[in-house]
């Protein structure tokens, strides 16, 4: 059997699987309360079934799919509700994030959120949304990284996916790169001023308004 390329990497095939299957239930490409079974699964992705049952344990243990017994296993998906309160949970870590990141991260550490900060500001200019979306992104992954919590860590990067492919499509008002491009300037201002109060009111800041542009784009 030839492989699906998308699902060649150099971890696991059951964790490439996952991946994409997770990305297509958050993404509504798999429409909640649709069934799911391993023979569809195989012939979708052109895998064999291994893999499907083991990206299914992972799927369930994700809340994204439930096995009801004698029926098979059911997409769940996420609700606006669920996307509400994913929103509230991650301001809150990012939050803490912040703090943990100001005070452990080093001048390396910082110099590589600046580098960050200036290819937003780039693409801002280009008008790339891609690009600079890309970069925000990776601008908060730094940070998460920077808090040397493994488990922080983990738990913004779940939220930051679950949030990232469950994004509708959307068009942006003319002033949404430079908006976004200023709350991260002044997040980082603060890893320069080393000013953890400043840097916890604009992530906090970021985080509200982040959430009132995804919430309204689902009503």
């Amino acid at each position: 059997m030839v492989m699906n390329p998308e699902l060649e990497s150099n971890q696991p095939l059951s964790n490439s699987l996952f991946v994409k299957v997770q990305k297509d239930i958050l993404s509504g490409k798999i429409p909640a309360n649709s069934k799911l079974t391993e023979q569809a699964i195989c012939k979708k992705y052109n895998v064999s079934r291994t893999p499907v049952r083991e990206a299914f344990r992972q799927l369930e243990s994700d809340g994204l799919i439930e096995n009801i017994p004698n029926r098979g296993a059911y997409v769940i998906g996420l609700s606006s509700r669920d996307i509400s309160d994913l929103f509230d949970l991650r301001r809150t870590f990012e939050v803490q994030a912040v703090e943990w990141a100001i005070e452990r991260m080093n001048d390396d550490e910082v110099n590589t959120l600046r580098e960050n900060i200036e290819f937003m500001e780039f693409y801002t200019l280009k008008n790339d949304v891609d690009k600079v979306l890309y970069f925000n992104s990776a601008f908060h992954n730094i940070i998460y990284k920077g808090t040397k919590n493994r488990m922080l860590y983990l738990t913004l990067s779940t939220y930051q996916t679950y949030l990232k492919h469950s994004a509708p499509a959307k068009t942006f008002s003319d002033d949404y790169l430079k908006t976004i491009l200023q709350e991260h300037k002044n997040i980082f201002e603060a890893f320069e001023t080393k000013n953890v109060a400043a840097g916890k009111t604009a992530m906090e800041y970021h985080m509200k308004q982040s959430k009132l542009r995804r919430m309204s784009h689902l009503f």
